[in-house]
């Protein structure tokens, strides 16, 4: 009799426990799915002026997200109700899920790879479609604006293309006041592809980062889920002994 309510002891600890990782598991999804929608809004002009821009990246991380959310509410329930093979169930699905957040890592890291490695080139053609495209054109002033930058590789970049005025007002160091663009001193000289890499680098290596370092966190829970599934079955055979 002692030895059983030692185990229903243990396994009240272990269901507190495994509904409190839940709960923090679910948090990692929700942040999972808030860093894939903030990726997915802040690279959005980098992603459409690079040749190789894709918008997966960002999109798996968020679904990821939703999967994990998802998940962890349905594990609540299944820790509540005990049920062996659903904990059992659970583990299995949180062990893939270190294989996916592992994945999602490295794909984020190939991503930052193929925007940089497209940018230049997407940017070039970008400035020449400057004028005539409303898209590309919002595009590079935001950008030139937000990273303080002016051209691709320099502001003399401007110089080969037919522009009404010599340099972009986005290339101003204060756009609120009126701009002589023709003076160095009022414009920004260096060009944005350093900034646009260093930017990209800067932000998605660390999330990439993060999703490799909080990769392991699930194994807390497939240990606790297997845990719980063996002292349930335990208590049971106790039970009937």
């Amino acid at each position: 009799m002692g030895k059983h309510l030692q185990t229903v002891a243990a396994m009240a600890c272990m269901k507190t426990l495994l509904i409190l990782f839940n709960f923090a598991f679910g948090c990692t999804g929700v942040l999972m799915l808030c860093v894939g929608i903030w990726m997915r809004i802040q690279l959005r002009e980098y992603v459409d002026m690079s040749i190789e821009g894709s918008g997966a990246a960002p999109l798996a991380l968020a679904c990821l997200g939703i999967l994990v959310v998802v998940a962890s509410i349905l594990a609540c329930c299944c820790t509540a109700r005990g049920h062996p093979a659903l904990l059992y169930l659970y583990g299995a699905f949180l062990a893939v899920v270190v294989l996916l957040e592992l994945g999602s890592g490295a794909s984020v890291y190939a991503y930052r790879n193929a925007l940089t490695e497209g940018f230049d080139q997407g940017l070039n053609e970008s400035l020449v479609l400057y004028v005539d495209d409303p898209n590309k054109h919002h595009d590079i002033d935001t950008m030139q604006s937000t990273l303080h930058c002016c051209g691709n590789r320099g502001y003399t970049d401007w110089h080969s293309i037919n522009l009404p005025e010599e340099i972009p007002k986005s290339c101003c160091k204060q756009l609120e006041n009126p701009c002589d663009s023709s003076n160095l001193d009022n414009v920004y000289t260096q060009g944005c592809y350093n900034r646009v890499v260093d930017f990209i680098n800067s932000n998605i290596g660390l999330v990439a980062g993060s999703a490799v370092g909080v990769a392991f966190f699930p194994l807390i829970g497939v240990f606790l889920a297997c845990c719980l599934a063996s002292n349930i079955n335990k208590a049971k055979y106790e039970q009937v002994a």
